[in-house]
C-alpha cells in the first residue's frame, strides 16, 4: 500500500485523542515526547484530509492546560517530597540540578516562567508540579497556563501544518522519504532544545557548587578567627 493511502486509513479521532493524552501526561510532569507527537500529527493533518488542524490544535491546547492544572494540584499536595520521589524515578529529568534551575526560573520570572516554560522541553514538564510545590497563586498559574498552552499548541500546529501544505508537492514526489525527513527535522529541533537545557543545568549546578564551596570556606575562616 502506498504511504499516502495508508495515512488515509488512520481515524482522525485517534490522532486527536493521542495528541491530547500524550501532551496532557507530559504536562502532568511525566516525561513524554509531547512536542514530537504534536509536530508529527500536524504534519499528518497537512496530508490527511479528515484531520482538522483546528480540532487538532484545540485538543493539544486542552491536553496542555488540563495536564498542567492536574500537575499543579499534585505538586501543591505533594510538596517537595514529591520532587524527591520524581528525582528517583526520573533522574535525568528531575535531577537536583534541573529542579534547581527550574526553581530559580520560577522565583525570578513568576507566572512568566509558566507561560514561556511551555516552549522549553525541560520547563514544560516542571511547570505544573513545581508551580504547585512553590504555591504560586492558582489564578496566576491558570492565566499563564491557558495563554501559554494555547499559544504553544495552536502556534505549533499552525506553523507545522502550513509547512506541510506548502511542501505537499515535494512530499508527494518523495512519498515516505519526505515524511521521514520532516519528522527527523522535528526530532532534531527537540534534541537541540534538550542539549541547551542540559548545558544550562550543568552551568547552574557548577555555580551552585561554587557558591557552596565559597560559603563553606567563609564559614571555616570565621571559625578560625
Amino acid at each position: 500500500m502506498h504511504v499516502q493511502e495508508w495515512l488515509e486509513t488512520i481515524p482522525a479521532v485517534a490522532v486527536y485523542a493521542l495528541v491530547g493524552v500524550v501532551i496532557g501526561i507530559e504536562s502532568l510532569g511525566i516525561p513524554l515526547p509531547g512536542e514530537i507527537v504534536l509536530v508529527s500529527s500536524a504534519l499528518l493533518a497537512s496530508q490527511h484530509g479528515d484531520i482538522n488542524p483546528y480540532v487538532l490544535g484545540a485538543c493539544a491546547s486542552i491536553g496542555a492546560v488540563v495536564g498542567d492544572s492536574i500537575g499543579y494540584a499534585i505538586g501543591r499536595k505533594g510538596g517537595r517530597p514529591l520532587l524527591t520521589k520524581l528525582g528517583k524515578r526520573f533522574p535525568k529529568h528531575f535531577s537536583e540540578a534541573n529542579v534547581g534551575l527550574a526553581e530559580r526560573s520560577f522565583q525570578k520570572w513568576g507566572m512568566w516562567a509558566v507561560f514561556f516554560g511551555r516552549f522549553v522541553a525541560l520547563l514544560r514538564i516542571f511547570a505544573g508540579p513545581l508551580a504547585g510545590v512553590l504555591r504560586m497563586p492558582y489564578w496566576k498559574f491558570l492565566i499563564a497556563n491557558v495563554l501559554g498552552g494555547i499559544l504553544w499548541a495552536g502556534g505549533t500546529t499552525a506553523v507545522i501544518y502550513t509547512v506541510g501544505i506548502v511542501a505537499e508537492a515535494w512530499l508527494k514526489r518523495f512519498s515516505w522519504l519526505g515524511l521521514v525527513v520532516a519528522v527527523l527535522i522535528g526530532l532534531a529541533s527537540m534534541l537541540i532544545i534538550k542539549n541547551r537545557a542540559k548545558k544550562a543545568a550543568a552551568a547552574a549546578q557548577a555555580r551552585s557548587e561554587a557558591d557552596r564551596t565559597a560559603t563553606a570556606a567563609a564559614g571555616a575562616g570565621a571559625g578560625a578567627e
